[in-house]
């Protein structure tokens, strides 16, 4: 019996050996790569995109689509006595801006022109209000007209006037519920009914324009 014992512990001997010499060592800092290549990359949600109007919408502005209120809650203010007065209309950001120097002063929603290819029928640049204003127009070419309307560029083409009306001078709503929203003119800038009444009788003739498409 103890022969066998001897010979089991002896056997048993060799096999240990052999395991020390046949088998590799495992490498602890192997097992952490690869628990660490096992991980769940988290990946980041997108970012909204950005307004691209240049200036932050203030608080009491109306929801998109308000054409028969102004713009704003607060009252229009008076034209006569704004230092610096200028209009920005930025028309993919759909706002139009009361300007004393560098700061908006009221903003109000509207529509400029379709763009095609790239380019709006509103045309951009530096203009001045015009001596052309009046309550309302009817284009029979295009179908269309509108009311409250004051002219920018070239005397009667291209004005700031209310959302636009169809014959008979009533509202085209389908059209007039894109007020701020998107662009939709032949190339004028659509306002509120208030906002455009207001503008058609206090913007003082010779008032600097600027059209951006932003």
């Amino acid at each position: 019996m103890k022969q066998n014992r001897i010979v089991i512990a002896i056997a048993v001997g060799i096999l240990l050996i052999a395991g020390i010499v046949f088998f590799p060592k495992i490498n602890i800092a192997d097992t952490n790569r690869k628990v660490e290549s096992t991980k769940v990359v988290k990946t980041s949600t997108p970012k909204k995109s950005k307004n691209v109007a240049p200036y932050k919408d203030p608080k009491d502005l109306r929801p998109e689509g308000t054409w028969k209120k102004k713009s704003e809650k607060k009252a229009h203010p008076n034209l006569q006595q704004v230092k610096n007065l200028w209009i920005r209309v930025s028309l993919k950001g759909n706002r139009t801006y009361i300007m004393s120097g560098k700061k908006p002063i009221y903003t109000m929603l509207s529509t400029g022109g379709l763009y095609h290819n790239g380019k709006s029928d509103t045309p951009t640049g530096t203009y001045y209000i015009q001596e052309e204003r009046g309550q309302k127009f009817y284009n029979k070419k295009l179908k269309e007209g509108a009311r409250y309307y004051v002219s920018w560029k070239d005397h009667g083409i291209y004005l700031f006037h209310s959302v636009p009306t169809k014959r008979g001078d009533k509202i085209d709503v389908k059209e007039a519920n894109k007020l701020g929203k998107t662009q939709g003119s032949h190339g004028c800038v659509r306002l509120s009914l208030p906002d455009a009444k207001w503008l058609m009788y206090n913007v003082p003739y010779g008032t600097k324009v600027v059209v951006k498409d932003y």
